[in-house]
């Protein structure tokens, strides 16, 4: 069992014996998505710690997106719980990048890319291959998109 893994499942013990019924909930859906994952396709392996990143990562991205929708639909109390459930999973990722981290690494990409010949809102994809191995996982491909063609057009 990877140790991010087996850290979630003594997590949702702790949180079981210390009667958190958010958090165990949220480890619980966590830990099941992981499993699905597993052992999804052709044979059922073991998830690495990225692996395991990513579906915490998709996770904590549901509870926000189900959030907003519940606040725009007029239950603050669901958009609450999908909020906390949401900071509870990202306990388990690593810090996400700042707006001015994220732009200044998208800035040398954008110059980079300027360097090879790519100018315009045509270099997005050439910018994009340049910066997703750096940002992955500090930071959410909308972001990154979105200050990659703000710095493409201005």
């Amino acid at each position: 069992m990877t140790t991010l893994k087996s850290k979630l499942h003594d997590d949702l013990t702790a949180a079981i014996r210390g009667r958190d019924e958010l958090r165990s909930s949220t480890l619980r859906l966590t830990l099941t998505a992981i499993t699905k994952e597993e052992v999804s396709g052709k044979t059922a392996r073991e998830l690495s710690d990225d692996e395991v990143q990513k579906v915490i990562a998709r996770e904590a991205k549901k509870r926000r997106e189900a959030a907003e929708a519940f606040a725009e639909g007029g239950r603050p109390e669901q958009a609450a719980k999908e909020k906390a459930e949401g900071e509870i999973l990202a306990e388990y990722l690593p810090k996400q990048l700042s707006d001015d981290e994220l732009q200044e690494i998208v800035a040398q990409a954008v110059a980079e890319a300027r360097a090879a010949g790519a100018e315009g809102p045509r270099a997005m994809g050439q910018v994009m291959k340049i910066v997703n191995p750096k940002v992955a996982g500090l930071a959410e491909g909308g972001r990154v998109a979105a200050t990659v063609k703000k710095l493409l057009a201005g």
